[in-house]
């Protein structure tokens, strides 16, 4: 205790900071909205920016938001991260399986 208040070390300080950020985050993937599960879905079956944005009807610029936003809300930090992730989830099925 510091001064009669409580203190945190730096890690649960970090923690208790991205669950004030991300109140509705958890490392299940029903924090994600039905548009975030698409785009996911989308970019996990190797769809460009400009085909995902055409399907969707939405801008490239969009479509890149909501790829940065995935890759924050899960802290992965690129592309093939975020199609293992959609692999493990359940998202998408193996390619070449039988």
């Amino acid at each position: 205790m510091a001064g009669g208040g409580t203190y945190f070390g730096p890690a649960v300080a970090s923690l208790l900071r991205n669950v004030v950020a991300n109140p509705g985050a958890s490392n299940t993937p029903d924090f994600l909205t039905d548009r975030e599960r698409e785009i996911l879905q989308l970019i996990a079956e190797s769809n460009s920016t400009k085909d995902i944005a055409n399907k969707l009807g939405i801008s490239m610029k969009t479509v890149d938001n909501h790829r940065t936003n995935l890759m924050r809300k899960l802290n992965l930090h690129d592309v093939a991260s975020l199609t293992r992730y959609a692999l493990d989830i359940g998202l998408i099925e193996p390619k070449g399986k039988p």
